[in-house]
């Protein structure tokens, strides 16, 4: 029987840097400012120099991210939003949180983001931001949805959950629009050990009011300017964070060469391959390919211990909760049919590839 693959491998990581993890997590022990440490401030200036953005915020996830983002805006109820729905439903649940209308754009069949091309014709007089996904770690196509928002004086988020590290056109995934927004869930490609966020921009105005946000719109002790929420990022997660900042660059790399041997031995004429854009480096939160019969394929990989996901198996305006009648993507349908995501992280040993790769070519090869 073949050994299990596993489809993200933490402790891998955790043996590589134990020292330096621990180290980190037994300062903020020491010390016993778990609430807004020095780490908090330590790693924000660490993030917006590593996204070269004038301002990073440290927030509790990449929900409360966007969430605050939109509240820094001024997004009020019957305003609409552009998005994808094509992703995981926090980036079209925060919009409804405050109120506002999702409009959702279809996206490009080749790399899975919005399409630029079909955003500016859902552009209403009630139209206040758009939000683009860079998803499984590959940066949308900014520089064409920047200029459609400025031609219609919108801000843009980028929701960077999956793509924090990426570069697109050597500028990092964050810096790119009015505001970026990203996620250190444990299995991002820089992941903490629990939930964490971050927020950046170059606007100090939009800085400002997110550090008032995510402490319950307080601006001084017990003075409260606005409506916020309890968004703060744990000084224990800072900590994580910082350890791991400093060989990033490095999983970054690792994982590049795992998606290339992926790329070079998978049957690329029986599955469709990721497509990262020339001037794009992906950081492969996922290495998604796309299936005909993707339920068969599963089992059959489940069969050899292989374990597969779907991100995401229904568009967002098919999800219950946020349900929106008479919405009809056609490849956004396409790809939440087909799409499934193998084994992928920086410490995947080049047997434990063999046994994917091999598996999916049993896979197909019962067709």
């Amino acid at each position: 029987m073949a050994n299990q693959v596993k489809f993200a491998d933490l402790s891998a990581q955790y043996t590589q840097y134990r020292e330096q993890i621990n180290a980190r997590i037994q300062q903020v022990l020491d010390h016993g400012q778990y609430i807004l440490g020095p780490e908090v401030a330590e790693l924000e200036e660490k993030l917006a120099a590593f996204v070269g953005v004038s301002h990073a915020v440290g927030v509790a996830s990449g929900t409360d991210a966007l969430q605050m983002s939109l509240m820094a805006l001024g997004i009020e109820p019957g305003d609409e939003v552009i998005t994808t729905a094509f992703s995981f439903i926090a980036t079209a649940e925060v919009i409804r949180l405050l109120g506002a209308n999702t409009v959702y754009a279809d996206i490009d069949p080749t790399n899975y983001n919005i399409d630029p091309s079909k955003i500016e014709a859902l552009i209403t007089n009630r139209t206040k931001a758009i939000i683009p996904v860079s998803l499984y770690g590959q940066c949308a196509d900014l520089d064409e949805i920047n200029e459609i928002a400025a031609r219609h004086g919108l801000p843009v988020i980028e929701d960077a959950a999956q793509s924090f590290g990426a570069q697109y056109k050597v500028r990092r995934s964050g810096g790119l629009t009015t505001i970026g927004c990203t996620s250190f869930f444990p299995s991002k490609p820089l992941g903490g050990y629990g939930d964490g966020g971050a927020i950046f921009t170059n606007d100090a105005d939009i800085a400002s009011k997110l550090r008032v946000l995510r402490v319950h719109g307080q601006d001084r002790r017990y003075h409260h300017s606005a409506v916020g929420i309890n968004g703060r990022l744990d000084t224990i997660q800072a900590a994580v964070l910082l350890a791991k900042i400093e060989f990033f660059d490095k999983e970054i790399e690792l994982r590049n060469r795992v998606a290339q041997r992926y790329n070079e031995f998978l049957p690329g004429d029986s599955v469709v391959l990721p497509k990262i854009k020339p001037h794009n480096l992906s950081v492969y939160a996922q290495y998604t390919i796309q299936v005909k019969d993707r339920s068969e394929f599963q089992e059959i990989l489940s069969q050899q211990n292989i374990p597969t996901a779907v991100h995401y198996p229904y568009p967002l305006y098919k999800q219950p909760a946020i349900f929106q009648e008479g919405t009809i993507l056609a490849h956004t349908e396409y790809a939440a049919n087909h799409v499934v995501s193998l084994p992928m992280h920086p410490y995947l040993e080049a047997s434990e590839q063999d046994q994917v790769i091999e598996a999916v070519k049993i896979a197909v090869s019962t067709k």
